[in-house]
């Protein structure tokens, strides 16, 4: 039920996206306490401006049926900075996230809710 969309300017290799996608889907898993089965992250790669200037740059947005908080999404933020500044070479400065705690009755899997 977590899913963390990535969209990034920065190019990354094919062989290198695998190892970023399952990097991420553990980080994610490890971080809000939840079963890595229900994990999924996408990632997006085109042209983005941040602060009126065109260049590296990526936006995080983390949906999750609980799991989310003040304290967890610090360490979000810390983790998946590192994690994109490591595998993609953006600066933290470069970097928005996102985290939405979904109610169980908005999101859907397998032909019903989680609610």
């Amino acid at each position: 039920m977590p899913l963390l969309q990535l969209h990034t300017s920065a190019a990354i290799a094919d062989a290198e996206r695998g190892a970023l996608l399952q990097s991420a889907s553990k980080l994610i898993a490890e971080t809000l306490g939840k079963p890595e089965a229900y994990v999924m992250v996408a990632l997006r790669q085109g042209p983005m401006c941040m602060a009126g200037e065109l260049g590296p740059a990526a936006f995080a947005d983390l949906r999750s049926i609980g799991g989310l908080s003040p304290a967890v999404n610090k360490r979000l933020a810390a983790k998946l900075c590192a994690l994109i500044e490591q595998a993609l070479h953006i600066a933290p400065e470069r970097i928005f996230l996102n985290f939405t705690d979904v109610p169980p009755a908005s999101w859907g899997h397998n032909g019903d809710t989680f609610g």
